[in-house]
């Protein structure tokens, strides 16, 4: 798939409060996954940039809150953008389920703006852009600096630039989009002040509020800026290459680049556990109008601490405790991490009143899949006379899938695909074990221990 290139004439739109430079362009690129990367390859729109004028300026959420996965409006003009197509921590993005907001950026002065350029990225609805752009040089009698939703910025002090929608005809828009607006004839106008005003790129579904990574201005009057190293990697040595799986069904992208050592490793062990183990997953843990993503990635880097974490459909893995536990559960541990892209508890649509699924168990079911389906042999998840006075149902993690499997010996395997359906749709309540096995989880539990009890001859020190 060619990049998307788009360029619109805002002159030539019909959209109340036109820009006074009627010369303004709008240039759009959008890469598809298969072409975004992260050396932000653009063709048309300039790679976003380190040492443009917005990197000293002060960035404020004039209106709408920020989703507390995400960054922070600092990652919007610190020089650096994600490598990765599902990176929270790394972009700045609206809470789930709201109407957008608004940004003000403060240059400190007035700039001979030459243009504005905004960058974004996610697999899904969270990648296009949809905002409109107002300039100020503060100066105007009646200037409101923070106005909120609900005030028009051209009544006070503010002159609507630019008008972007990076929504493609058809399909979610998914990749990698960057939009520069600019005039022809040398300079947008003379601004301190520049507003976005942001809206979701879909208000069905609650996730759509977009994954910004930069936004940058342009001085007429300033050196060129230092752009974002269009290299591919983030590291010398490793790879980053996208595997299929399934005939096509579905795609991983395996990034060694931060950590080289584990690219044997990975090829040699990871590969073959996804692409049988992912598909298995997917189907394992299918539930009602709900898709597992076609795309997710792994990475490796050395710069992380602990030993792994999934956010959307991006694994993180820490090099240094994987490189120590090659022999031992470092696969597994791979394992666990890619079942939670596959679960998506609080990402996938949701009932109405939805609440958070407990972490203990979501935990705890993952864990359960990777000690008693993934690798059973190993007996991970044991309890032994040791740690048996620690033994609870809500223990999470091994202990949790200690008495999953339990539960499940007793009542079915299906349990499980019945209870992950329900930790997906936020429908979860205590109450939900007395649903699906006719007792109580309290009950459960007390049977639970004193067969553990009786097998191991007592409760031990």
């Amino acid at each position: 798939m060619k990049p998307l290139i788009t360029w619109i004439a805002l002159a030539a739109l019909a959209v109340p409060h036109l820009p006074v430079h009627a010369q303004v362009r709008v240039a759009v690129e959008h890469l598809g996954s298969g072409e975004a990367g992260p050396g932000w390859p653009f063709k048309t729109v300039p790679r976003p940039a380190r040492t443009d004028a917005a990197a000293g300026a002060v960035f404020t959420v004039v209106d709408g809150r920020r989703d507390r996965n995400g960054g922070d409006a600092r990652v919007l003009h610190d020089g650096l953008v994600p490598a990765d197509e599902d990176a929270p921590a790394d972009n700045f993005f609206f809470d789930a389920g709201t109407d957008g907001g608004r940004l003000r950026v403060d240059l400190g002065r007035a700039v001979a703006v030459r243009e504005v350029a905004t960058y974004s990225w996610h697999p899904g609805s969270r990648g296009p852009q949809v905002y409109r752009l107002y300039g100020s040089d503060g100066r105007a009698a009646a200037f409101n600096a923070q106005p909120r939703r609900g005030t028009d910025p051209v009544v006070c002090g503010w002159t609507e630039v630019a008008k972007v929608d990076t929504r493609p005809k058809s399909g979610d828009g998914g990749g990698m989009h960057g939009v520069c607006i600019r005039n022809p004839a040398g300079m947008l106008g003379m601004y301190r002040h520049l507003l976005l005003d942001i809206v979701p790129t879909s208000n069905a579904n609650p996730f759509g509020n977009t994954f910004f990574s930069e936004i940058d201005v342009t001085d007429r009057d300033a050196p060129e800026p230092e752009r974002v190293d269009a290299s591919p990697g983030r590291g010398e040595g490793g790879v980053r290459e996208t595997i299929e799986l399934e005939g096509g069904a579905y795609a991983v992208t395996l990034d060694t680049t931060g950590a080289p050592e584990l690219t044997d490793w990975a090829h040699d062990a990871v590969v073959p556990m996804v692409r049988e183990w992912y598909p298995k997953m997917v189907r394992r843990l299918h539930s009602d109008g709900f898709e597992a993503p076609a795309r997710f990635s792994i990475v490796f880097d050395r710069r992380m601490r602990g030993v792994a974490a999934t956010s959307g459909t991006r694994i993180r893995c820490a090099a240094g405790w994987m490189h120590q536990n090659l022999r031992g559960e470092a696969l597994g541990a791979v394992f666990h991490e890619m079942v939670h892209v596959v679960q998506q508890y609080g990402r996938a649509p949701r009932v109405p009143g939805a609440i958070r699924p407990p972490t203990w168990l979501t935990e705890g079911l993952t864990d359960y899949l990777r000690w008693y389906v993934f690798e059973p042999q190993t007996r991970g998840a044991e309890i032994s006379r040791r740690n048996l006075g620690r033994a609870r149902y809500d223990g999470s993690y091994r202990i949790t899938a200690n008495f999953i499997h339990w539960v499940t010996q007793k009542h079915g395997e299906e349990l499980v695909t019945k209870l992950n359906a329900i930790l997906r749709e936020g429908r979860y309540r205590e109450d939900t074990w007395k649903e699906l096995t006719g007792r109580a989880v309290q009950e459960l539990d007390r049977d639970w221990r004193a067969d553990l009890e009786r097998r191991l001859g007592g409760e031990g020190h």
